[in-house]
């Protein structure tokens, strides 16, 4: 059985969820088990004309007694002229409970990573929650994200198995603590991917590399789904701490939301004109998590961070091999820096993850370390919202940056050093694993000291001298050489500020 559905013909309806606008097609109907066996079958085509909704759903009334549901799409990808955007299609589910914002009926996003997916009681396809095929009326959620000129024409298969459902596994989730040496520098990655979304490693493969990377912890963060929280518990132990949270992946900018308590799902259905992202940060943060805005000025669809920072509990600066977005991000960031010292706002802690998807992408490329108390979600947490972390390329990297007053005054990464405008600070650095690279001071006036090259140990010490008078904040960079001066070379690392004076 196929039916047809376009957008200029034919049932359906248009509306708004309370954020982005979406399009309802006609429901898809099956029989009882009694009347059609034991499997059916339906068929759904269309198209979608470029300027389409941001999301398409495709009812399904699920009759009673369903094992399981398995879906299978595909759609055209016609030639398009050098930079125009050709036909992507994203897909997921939501079961009988609604597709109302928030995500309660929520059982599974794939983007476009996969082709079909099954769900059922006691299993589902990466990026899918297992649990009973209830009656009522499901959900094919279509993605439009980019519509060639030419249109978008779709086809969708739509499988019901009847027959027992089958028990759900209660879910186990990674401890919240690992065993830590104390208050130290611990190690972290908390932006990546696994087959949950669209990275191709498993959870276990992503830890042994994480291991492999010196790694103390990572962050869990597939796009728009929370599958994979229930997968993580065999590859923790007492060496690596498992944070859980999600890449939430809009069309206005990503956010990562690092160390949510588990099982927690936030929604992404909404742009920045909707006036909704506000809401979902709080979500984030009652769920024990931090805000984190994601390669702000990348240059994929989509990416580009539009929702402002006035949620940010900290932001993704360095994302991945350096390159000059990250460049452009770090400047911003830098402007952000400024703006609270002259305004006495507080001020954004910065960050770094490796984003990583598939080989060859390097787990722990950048890292970021944070002192903390403990190797705990909490611990961790706390010292990236304090700020008291730097970034480097990778566990051969370590960078101290500390400042000291006329009495012994002393003040770290994150800190303040409170001392009278005119006192004399020394500002020192230290560097171990960055043969050749430059460090660079940085303050709310710009680069104010650059040191030789290092050594071919790689470790060096700088100190330099100034007052809070002169510089109200000091941060370090770790350059490697200039492969096109004027321009500066990559990071090997980066410090968040020490502030300077009392205020």
């Amino acid at each position: 059985m196929c039916e047809e559905h376009r957008t200029g013909v034919g049932r359906r309806a248009v509306f708004l969820t309370g954020a982005a606008a979406a399009l309802t097609l006609g429901s898809v109907s099956f029989a009882s088990a009694a009347e059609g066996g034991r499997s059916q079958s339906r068929t759904v085509r269309g198209a979608l004309e470029p300027g389409a909704p941001d999301f398409v759903y495709v009812p399904v009334e699920v009759p009673q007694g369903v094992r399981e549901m398995r879906v299978a799409y595909s759609y055209d990808r016609p030639q398009v002229p050098p930079g125009t955007a050709g036909n992507a299609l994203d897909i997921g589910v939501f079961d009988e409970r609604g597709t109302g914002l928030g995500g309660e009926g929520f059982r599974g996003w794939s983007g476009g990573a996969r082709t079909e997916f099954f769900v059922r009681a006691d299993e589902a396809t990466p990026g899918y929650i297992p649990g009973p095929v209830r009656a009522g009326t499901w959900h094919i959620a279509l993605g439009p994200y980019t519509v060639a000129p030419q249109g978008l024409s779709y086809e969708i298969t739509v499988t019901l198995t009847f027959g027992e459902p089958g028990r759900t596994p209660r879910p186990v989730y990674p401890p919240e603590r690992a065993k830590g040496r104390g208050r130290a520098w611990y190690r972290g990655d908390c932006h990546l991917h696994s087959w949950h979304s669209d990275g191709r490693r498993t959870p276990g493969e992503i830890a042994a590399l994480a291991r492999a990377a010196g790694l103390d912890f990572v962050n869990s963060s597939d796009h728009n789904t929370h599958a994979a929280h229930a997968h993580w518990a065999q590859a923790a132990g007492d060496d690596l701490l498992v944070l859980l949270g999600e890449e939430v992946t809009t069309r206005n900018g990503h956010v990562v939301a690092l160390g949510t308590d588990p099982g927690t799902f936030v929604d992404w259905r909404y742009r920045a004109r909707d006036n909704r992202f506000g809401r979902f940060a709080r979500r984030i943060r009652r769920a024990g998590g931090l805000v984190v805005p994601a390669h702000p000025h990348a240059t994929c669809i989509g990416c580009n961070w539009k929702f402002g920072f006035g949620e940010a509990d900290a932001v993704e600066v360095w994302n991945g091999p350096w390159t000059p977005d990250d460049e452009v991000a770090l400047a911003d960031w830098d402007g952000m820096l400024v703006a609270s010292v002259r305004d006495g706002r507080d001020w954004i802690p910065a960050m770094g993850s490796s984003d990583a998807h598939r080989d060859p992408d390097v787990v722990g490329l950048p890292q970021t370390v944070v002192l903390a108390d403990d190797l705990s979600r909490r611990a961790i947490q706390d010292g990236i919202r304090a700020g008291r972390c730097y970034v480097a390329e990778s566990a051969a990297v370590s960078l101290a940056l500390t400042a000291s007053g006329p009495r012994g005054e002393h003040a770290g990464i994150g800190e303040r050093l409170r001392v009278a405008d005119d006192s004399p600070v020394v500002v020192r650095a230290e560097v171990t694993g960055a043969p050749g690279c430059t460090v660079r001071l940085v303050t709310d006036q710009g680069v104010l000291h650059t040191s030789a090259p290092l050594p071919a140990s790689g470790e060096g010490t700088v100190e330099w001298r100034t007052t809070p008078a002169y510089a109200a904040y000091v941060r370090a960079e770790v350059r490697h050489e200039a492969a096109a001066p004027p321009l500066p070379g990559s990071l090997a690392a980066f410090t968040n500020p020490v502030f300077l004076g009392r205020r």
